[in-house]
């Protein structure tokens, strides 16, 4: 999909995604050599959004399976169409169970979930596996064997083998470690907090019409407070929140009057807010 590193860069921005050059080194790396790319980071930092990007300049189908606790097979590589088969039963009485069998497991009562799909047909796709550490620890059996060798077993139609593989992006918060195999069949890429630079390029470009001087405010203050100790740190997502709400209300600079009325933008916890309202120094940023 991409010709150099640069060639990364500069087509992710296209799509409005500014990426470091860590990213797209790591990027580049994942396409050219064919394997999976696991992304850790906090949340906000631009995980998902990376792969929507790389779905968009690659002209790619974007499949996405979403992680949650108590997700299995069924609901990531396959299930059978009950009703339907049901149905086909009923009407088929008087046929033999060895006929209806062949039938009923063939595949129009087949129901692809997000695994089976990515691996079939030779258009282009992104898979993206999003919070894979929300997931229970047996559905990385699952993965191993799909990213392994991009290939699945249903058991009553034989094995599936991609014939064209999709890029496949993994992402993680961390909030369980992830096995060492799984590690193994990945490039890691670990997006945190841009530095300021970036971000004031992030806001400008996400948020239309704002001045460079609030972008630079804004940025400020958001690294003020990620140096505090609050429950949730603002992510990148919160700083283009806050840039747009500023935006919104006509502010120009920042104050402490429209800090105050406007911190739940930024912050998510009520503690926080008062603990931000009591240390931010405007004056001293």
């Amino acid at each position: 999909m991409f010709d150099s590193v640069d060639d990364v860069s500069a087509r992710l921005a296209e799509t409005g995604y500014l990426a470091s050059p860590a990213v797209a080194t790591t990027v580049f790396l994942a396409d050219r050599l064919g394997k999976p790319l696991l992304v850790e980071g906090p949340a906000g930092v631009g995980k998902t959004e990376l792969a929507k990007a790389v779905a968009a300049v690659a002209g790619a189908r974007l499949i996405r399976l979403q992680c949650y606790e108590g997700v299995d097979e069924s609901r990531a590589l396959y299930e059978w169409n009950h009703a339907k088969q049901l149905l086909r039963i009923s009407a088929g009485r008087d046929e033999s169970w060895d006929e209806t069998r062949t039938d009923i497991f063939g595949e129009e009562f087949l129901l692809p979930r997000p695994l089976l799909t990515a691996i079939r047909g030779d258009d282009p796709k992104v898979l993206l596996i999003d919070e894979t550490d929300k997931a229970d620890v047996e559905v990385e059996g699952l993965l191993l064997e799909v990213l392994g060798d991009f290939q699945v077993t249903v058991p009553e139609l034989g094995t599936v083998t991609a014939t064209r593989r999709p890029f496949v992006v993994l992402t993680s918060n961390a909030t369980r470690e992830l096995s060492e195999a799984l590690r193994r069949r990945c490039l890691f890429l670990h997006i945190g907090f841009p530095d300021a630079e970036l971000e004031r390029r992030i806001v400008r470009l996400r948020v239309p019409g704002i001045e460079t001087a609030l972008a630079e405010s804004v940025v400020r203050v958001v690294g003020a407070l990620r140096a505090m100790d609050l429950r949730k740190v603002p992510s990148v997502a919160e700083t283009i929140d806050w840039a747009r709400t500023l935006l919104a209300l006509g502010a120009g600079t920042l104050d402490e009057t429209v800090v105050r009325d406007s911190l739940g933008v930024v912050l998510k916890h009520q503690d926080d807010i008062q603990k931000a309202a009591a240390k931010l120094d405007l004056d001293a940023l």
